[in-house]
């Protein structure tokens, strides 16, 4: 079993920025981020491969967030700048210990955080 405990997210304008922090304990092959807004599916939003550090954006959300980690402390963050309003959703810090799907499946992943909500107004 493996705890995921997020912290971050908020209130802010667009154009401005968060960071959401999320820290896990015990081996874990990939981590990654995700989101879901009202009435839409769960969307991966970045993803980190803990032992290589390849990293993987959504398009959507390529040159402006950014996915990085410090393994001796088990520490996921994800620094969200220029952020939209279409960035409003719930955020999730998921991660992994198999190989399969890499934390790209949300319906594979086994283990998540609690979320936490961001909202970019206009």
């Amino acid at each position: 079993q493996r705890q995921l405990l997020e912290s971050g997210g908020g209130s802010v304008q667009a154009g401005g920025s968060l960071r959401l922090s999320c820290t896990a304990s015990g081996y874990l092959y990939c981590m990654g981020w995700f989101r879901q807004a009202p009435g839409k599916e769960r969307e991966a939003v970045a993803r980190v491969l803990r032992a290589s550090g390849y990293t993987f954006y959504a398009d959507s959300v390529k040159g402006r967030f950014t996915i990085s980690q410090d393994k001796s402390k088990s520490t996921l963050w994800l620094q969200m700048n220029s952020l939209k309003p279409e960035d409003t959703a719930t955020y999730y810090c998921a991660a992994d210990t198999s190989t399969i799907g890499a934390c790209s499946i949300p319906g594979r992943i086994p283990y998540w955080g609690q979320g936490t909500q961001v909202t970019v107004s206009a």
